[in-house]
């Protein structure tokens, strides 16, 4: 039986600044978490100011649907749900 899946996009302007409150709250819901992939700009000369995480989640969506809101209350950061359900 195929699981649904629920993708999470979390772009965080102020990287630098907000990070710390975004990872506190990955780290509380860590083991939600199957998948997580950070991309940002970076170069030697500087790194970007902003970033984007995917997450995929898994168990209870109610769960899921809590991280995301959690995340939007923060300052700088913004949350797309993507949910891929399985017949």
């Amino acid at each position: 039986m195929l699981r649904n899946h629920f993708i999470l996009g979390v772009h965080i302007n102020g990287r630098v600044q907000h990070i710390p409150q975004v990872q506190k709250i990955l780290t509380d819901y860590g083991c939600s978490i199957r998948t997580r992939l950070g991309l940002h700009e970076a170069s030697d000369s500087e790194c970007s100011p902003n970033g984007l995480i995917l997450l995929e989640l898994i168990g209870d969506i109610r769960k899921s649907r809590e991280l995301a809101e959690k995340l939007r209350a923060l300052d700088g950061v913004e949350v797309k749900e993507m949910l891929f359900d399985h017949p």
